[in-house]
């Protein structure tokens, strides 16, 4: 089925572990892994001829590129090939299903039309996972391996990755999660694939920051002092003030929830309540400094305009803080001088000499530069392009609320001009990382080290793909791009040690029917099939369509219950005709309350089900999510259940709750498949709900007041009868509510 392609030795080696195996692939960019799929899919439809094969990929211009390779070498008539992406509409995807034998996909749609029934994924014989260090947490290749394991009759899984990670415990949640037998890595020193590896030289670039920005830097650093001794003094920060330094964003926010815990349980009292509040202002001035070390002073600029506007027209008392602390202001007032003086970087004074040098030795050159923040990235393409022969062009995600973005249509032109010679500069945000299919870059810069391994390499291997690439990183020292430059340099030889170790591991245990990492409930052979299920009728449960990504739908469904996705306008979940719930979780819970949603979202639950529910997902403490006064929340939780007559269960996690709405739904449906309408009208209400139906819609009554009218007055005719004094006698019914209840009552209708 190959055409116009000679595999290489380690291509071959590799195919061999394969076609036994569920295999990791670990191989430098730029050595054929698509290639590595492609011969094991011909050998899969070999085996299994009416078999489907199937590779998923995280972008749209990703897969676009596997289906050009398999066009370009593969014997099969591209109507026999499809391509699903959010742009394939449903329908198409499921006729599509149905007449293709290759497949290649995006996983979030895919992932969907598995919920949905649209695709069975039983006569899949390959799955293929590119960029398979993402299968870790809760992205969509965890649990889409996880159902093709499930449901497959003749099951293969193959990862492909330039970079798993550095870290054990993430490589073996990878090989875990897609259920890898065996790994397979390749370096570029490894004798085998040392032939086709270019030679790719790396510059460190160091610069100084200028007297003028540490000046700046110098009232930054001072305002972070004074607030890590504040909260050194008041016992949260366990740190000598010699010791302050950098603390990283990671620790800030582990201690920032240690302390929201403290103030929920009613521990730290006045004080924790403040540390939540400096711990906020200590984050934001921590990435004002980042900004100013490693991006410039434009960029800084623009982060503390924001700052400031929030200041004045927002109500966080962290950002108020900030702005009248006298330190930030003389930062800020040094910071406009600079920027009014059009003072740069001096990594950016570098990174223009060094590509005027380039295109000076070459005219024909491609230069990619790496970015961390997109609006630095927009000012480096407007510097670069006023350098002679230079034409640079950012390239970004998609769309953010006030951002430049562009559309994956947009970035997959790019990417074609780009290697087609419309112009020579591709200025990168964090998007260019992984997989384009650029043919030749010349030189890669690196506008600042990162501190991951996984994006280094993937940085990295933008160059050296057929000929030899250089790689530059600029970087200022005394500043934390020296401690991101040895962290990453730490974490990629830990990764290959972890790797080897690893493959060892492996090769130790038990013949292949084992499985060492990953589990199967299905081999090829035939045996070890899964047992079949004790109760073979599936529940049904609709589900919102907004919620088709939530986890808990994926819970449900390894339980054997049916999902149809449908449009709900009252509740997120429906277990039976009258049992309608809502689902929040516990930081959505106290966000609803603060602007207001809540009450508004439960009441139309209420009225338009017999049964409906109300389910809390998450395990932090209610009470630590927001500053919100315990008693407003207490308030509330009692008029939920009080007021409204609405019961609250309070769960976990996702499996928590699809275990019990499981559970609820078994009872509802009688362990029988109950056919019921997520359009059913809307419930019969009692003579009690429609007495207070009534006397809730007076202005000013609402659901809260409606029963102790009722209380007071008995029946809805004496309360209509009722004097203004008499009214005022029920609580919070005030002169103003009395007197606009009885002009309702009295007044005279009038068209």
């Amino acid at each position: 089925m190959i055409k116009n392609f000679t595999p290489r030795l380690y291509q071959q080696t590799i195919l061999a572990t394969c076609a036994a195996k569920n295999t990791l692939v670990v191989l430098p960019t730029g050595l054929g892994k698509t290639n590595i799929f492609l011969m094991l899919a011909a050998h899969r439809l070999k085996l299994y001829p009416q078999s489907k094969v199937l590779l998923v990929g995280p972008t749209k211009p990703l897969i676009d590129q596997y289906f050009a390779v398999f066009e370009k070498y593969f014997e099969i008539g591209s109507g026999s090939m499809g391509i699903f992406t959010g742009e394939v509409a449903p329908e198409k995807r499921a006729e599509l299903w149905k007449s293709c034998n290759i497949l290649f996909s995006t996983p979030q749609g895919l992932e969907n039309d598995v919920i949905s029934n649209r695709i069975d994924l039983e006569k899949v014989s390959l799955l293929g996972f590119d960029e398979a260090h993402r299968a870790v947490g809760d992205y969509s290749y965890v649990w889409l391996a996880q159902q093709y394991c499930k449901r497959a009759q003749f099951p293969r899984v193959i990862g492909l990755t330039a970079s798993p990670g550095s870290e054990l415990e993430k490589i073996e949640e990878v090989c875990k999660n897609l259920s890898i037998e065996d790994i397979e890595v390749r370096t570029e020193d490894d004798p085998d694939v040392a032939g086709y590896v270019q030679d790719v030289h790396i510059d460190w670039v160091k610069v100084s920051l200028p007297e003028s920005f540490k000046e700046v830097q110098k009232y930054l650093k001072a305002f972070l002092h004074d607030r890590m001794k504040k909260l050194l003094e008041w016992g949260i920060l366990k740190r000598r003030e010699e010791d302050f330094g950098f603390v990283s964003k990671t620790d800030l926010l582990g201690l920032q929830a240690h302390v929201r815990g403290m103030a929920s349980s009613g521990e730290g009292g006045f004080v924790a309540w403040n540390a939540i509040s400096v711990l906020a202002e200590i984050m934001k001035v921590q990435h004002a400094l980042e900004l100013l070390e490693t991006q410039g002073i434009k960029a800084l600029h623009g982060y503390f305009h924001k700052l400031q506007q929030e200041a004045v027209s927002g109500k966080t008392k962290a950002i108020k803080n900030i702005s009248r602390d006298l330190n930030f202001r003389m930062a800020v007032m040094k910071a406009e001088n600079l920027f009014q003086g059009n003072i740069q970087h001096p990594k950016l004074v570098e990174l223009k000499n060094l590509i005027g040098k380039v295109f000076e030795l070459n005219a024909q050159a491609k230069v990619m530069v790496f970015n961390q923040y997109r609006e630095n990235a927009v000012e480096i393409v407007d510097e670069v392009n006023t350098i002679a022969g230079v034409k640079a062009m950012l390239f970004v995600g998609q769309m953010k609320k006030g951002e430049t973005g562009l559309t994956q249509k947009e970035q997959k032109e790019i990417v074609e001009r780009f290697a087609g010679g419309g112009f020579n500069v591709l200025v990168s945000t964090s998007i260019g990382e992984e997989g384009l299919d650029i043919p030749s870059v010349d030189l890669v810069v690196f506008f600042e080290p990162i501190p991951s391994a996984i994006r280094t390499i993937q940085r990295r291997g933008r160059t050296g793909r057929q000929e030899e690439g250089r790689v530059v990183i600029l970087m200022t020292l005394d500043t934390r791009d020296v401690g991101y430059r040895w962290s990453a340099h730490h974490k990629e030889k830990r990764m290959f040690r972890t790797l080897e170790m690893l493959k060892k591991k492996m090769h130790l245990g038990p013949a292949a029917s084992t499985l060492p990492l990953g589990t199967f409930s299905r081999r090829e052979n035939g045996t070890n099939q899964e047992a079949p299920r004790e109760n073979q009728t599936k529940l049904i449960v609709i589900v919102d369509h907004r919620e088709k990504g939530s986890r808990v739908i994926k819970d449900l469904i390894d339980m054997n219950v049916r999902i149809q996705l449908e449009t709900l306008e009252y509740a997120d979940y429906l277990l039976s005709s009258r049992v309608g719930v809502e689902l929040k979780t516990t930081e959505d819970f106290v966000n609803s309350l603060i602007d207001g949603r809540l009450l508004g979202q439960l009441r139309r639950l209420k009225e338009q089900y017999l049964k409906p529910l109300v389910v809390i997902e998450g395990e932090q403490d209610l009470y630590s999510v927001r500053n919100v006064h315990p008693h407003a929340l207490q308030g509330m939780l009692a008029t939920i259940l009080i007021d409204y007559g609405i019961p609250m269960l309070f769960t976990k996690n996702a499996k928590e709750t699809a275990s019990v709405l499981f559970i609820i739904a078994k009872r509802e449906q009688g362990g029988k498949s109950e056919s019921f309408s997520a359009h059913q009208e809307k419930k019969e209400m009692g003579l009690t709900d429609l007495q207070e139906y009534v006397v809730s819609s007076f202005p000013g009554v609402g659901t809260g007041l409606a029963r102790p009218l009722l209380r007071k007055f008995v029946t809805v005719k004496n309360f209509v009868n009722a004097s203004v004094d008499e009214l005022k006698e029920v609580e919070n019914i005030g002169d103003v509510k009395a007197k606009k209840i009885k002009e309702i009552v009295d007044g005279e209708y009038k068209l």
